[in-house]
C-alpha cells in the first residue's frame, strides 16, 4: 500500500483537479486547497460492510437454491462478478467479527436462498461510564436485542480510562445502531447512512464548529449581527444539527426527506439533551426548503447552512432557493469533490445557467438568480479542504467554506 502520507498528498490533488475541472471557475476565485486532514485510524477504522453474494446461475428461471456457497464479498472495479472477500482489515474489529460470523453462517445456510442478497454489518455500541461498570449489563443483555450472535462471541470491550464500551455487530437492516462523537450519542437504523469513519468523527465535528462563525474584518463595508441560527440541510439523523447546536444561541433547525430519519434525529436531540427551541427538525424535500416561515423564524444575515447531500450533489432548484435566502455563511460538506465543486460554482457565479445541473435552463430562472431585494447573490470561498474519511480507497470528503459578498 501507498505510505500515509502519500496518500494524504494524493487527495489533495484529487481536491485540486476536482475544483480546477469542475468548478467552470477562473483559478483567482478558488483559494489554494489546505492539506488533507488525516484518519486517526488507517486500518481498522470503518463502521459498516456490506459484503453481498450473487444468485445462483439461471436463478430467475429456476429459483433453485445455491448447490455450494457462493463467494461473499464484493466486485471488483469495472467487473461485474463478486469477489470471494474472507476478511477486510479496514473494517473495526467488530465487523469483521460479523463478517467471519456470517460467513460460518452462510457455509451452513447457503441452501436456503435462491438469490442473491447484501449482508449488513454495522458496528453498535453500549457506553458505560466506569462508576457504573459493576452495575452495567453483562454482555448477554446488552446484545439481546442488537445481535443473533452468541454473547461470548458478539461483544468486543473496549476500555478506556473513563468508561467502556461494548462493541456489537448489527445485521438486521431494521435494527437500530449506536454511536457516540465525542461527548454526542446517535442512533440510527442500522441500514441507514452515517459517517461510517467514526474515529475521524471528533476532529471533523470540531473542525466544522470552528468554520460556523464568520470571521470579522476591517474591511467589512457595514457591521452584521452575528450568526445565531444554524439550517442543516440534508440533515439525516442530526449530526450537525446536535453537534454545532451549543454555538449558535438561536436554535437549530435540520431538514431531511426521510420521516424515519427526521424520528431518529428528534430522538437524538432528546437523548443529548437538546430541547426543540435549540435542535428541531422537519421532514421536507430540500428542493422544498425555504419557506416563507422558515425565511422569518431564520434572518438570512444571522443565518449560517449546512450542506450534506448525497454523492450527486445538490439540483438546481436547491441552488436557486439557497441563492434567494442569501445566508451569510454556507459550509458545503461532501463525499464526492466533483459535484461539490460544480456546486460551489454556482454559489460563486450566482447563478445555475451553464452549471449542467438538471433543470438549469432559462426558462425556470437558470441565470442571474436574485434575492427578495432585487439584489444578485453570490459568494466567495474561504476555504477548501478534504478529509481522509477513507484511508487506503481513492475517496476524499471534501469541505467548503463560503461567505456571501456583500
Amino acid at each position: 500500500m501507498l505510505d500515509y502520507d502519500e496518500q494524504l498528498r494524493l487527495k489533495k490533488r484529487i481536491v485540486e483537479k476536482a475544483y480546477r475541472h469542475f468548478s467552470q471557475l477562473p483559478p483567482e476565485l478558488i483559494p489554494a486547497i489546505q492539506d488533507t486532514i488525516g484518519s486517526p485510524l488507517q486500518y481498522g477504522y470503518r463502521t459498516k460492510l456490506t459484503p453481498h453474494f450473487d444468485g445462483p446461475q439461471g436463478w430467475r428461471k429456476t429459483k433453485q437454491p445455491f448447490e455450494k456457497c457462493p463467494p461473499i464479498g464484493f466486485m471488483p472495479r469495472g467487473k461485474r462478478n463478486t469477489m470471494d472477500i474472507e476478511d477486510c482489515p479496514i473494517g473495526t474489529d467488530v465487523v469483521r467479527l460479523g463478517m467471519k460470523r456470517e460467513r460460518e453462517r452462510m457455509a451452513v445456510e447457503y441452501g436456503k436462498y435462491t438469490r442473491g442478497a447484501t449482508i449488513l454489518l454495522r458496528e453498535s455500541t453500549k457506553r458505560i461510564p466506569k462508576k457504573q461498570a459493576d452495575d452495567s449489563l453483562s454482555p448477554k443483555e446488552a446484545t439481546k436485542e442488537n445481535s443473533p450472535l452468541s454473547p461470548e462471541d458478539a461483544v468486543i470491550r473496549v476500555e478506556t480510562d473513563e468508561y467502556t464500551d461494548l462493541k456489537t455487530c448489527v445485521t438486521d437492516n431494521n435494527g437500530t445502531s449506536t454511536e457516540y462523537v465525542g461527548p454526542y450519542v446517535f442512533h440510527n437504523p442500522a441500514g441507514s447512512f452515517f459517517q461510517n469513519n467514526n474515529s475521524i468523527l471528533p476532529v471533523f465535528t470540531d473542525y466544522i464548529r470552528q468554520q460556523v462563525v464568520t470571521p470579522t474584518s476591517p474591511e467589512t463595508p457595514k457591521p452584521l449581527p452575528p450568526v445565531k441560527y444554524l439550517i442543516d440541510a440534508y440533515s439525516g439523523s442530526g449530526l450537525f444539527t446536535i453537534t454545532l447546536s451549543p454555538l449558535l444561541p438561536g436554535g437549530s433547525v435540520g431538514i431531511d426527506i426521510s420521516n424515519a430519519s427526521i424520528d431518529y434525529a428528534s430522538r437524538n436531540a432528546l437523548a443529548n439533551n437538546l430541547p426543540p427551541e435549540r435542535a428541531r427538525f422537519i421532514a421536507a424535500d430540500a428542493r422544498n426548503l425555504f419557506t416563507p416561515e422558515l425565511r422569518s423564524t431564520y434572518p438570512a444575515d444571522e443565518t449560517v447552512v449546512v450542506l450534506d447531500p448525497p454523492r450527486k450533489g445538490c439540483d438546481a432548484d436547491f441552488l436557486r432557493q439557497l441563492l434567494q435566502f442569501a445566508p451569510r455563511r454556507v459550509i458545503y460538506v461532501s463525499c464526492n469533490v466533483h459535484t461539490q465543486a460544480r456546486d460551489v460554482g454556482v454559489l460563486v457565479r450566482g447563478e445555475t445557467a451553464g452549471s449542467g445541473l438538471d433543470g438549469a435552463d432559462e426558462k425556470k430562472g437558470g441565470m442571474d438568480v436574485e434575492t427578495t431585494g432585487g439584489k444578485k447573490t453570490r459568494y466567495a470561498i474561504e476555504s477548501l479542504r478534504g478529509f481522509d474519511f477513507f484511508p487506503q480507497t481513492g475517496h476524499v470528503e471534501g469541505v467548503a467554506v463560503l461567505n456571501r459578498i456583500d
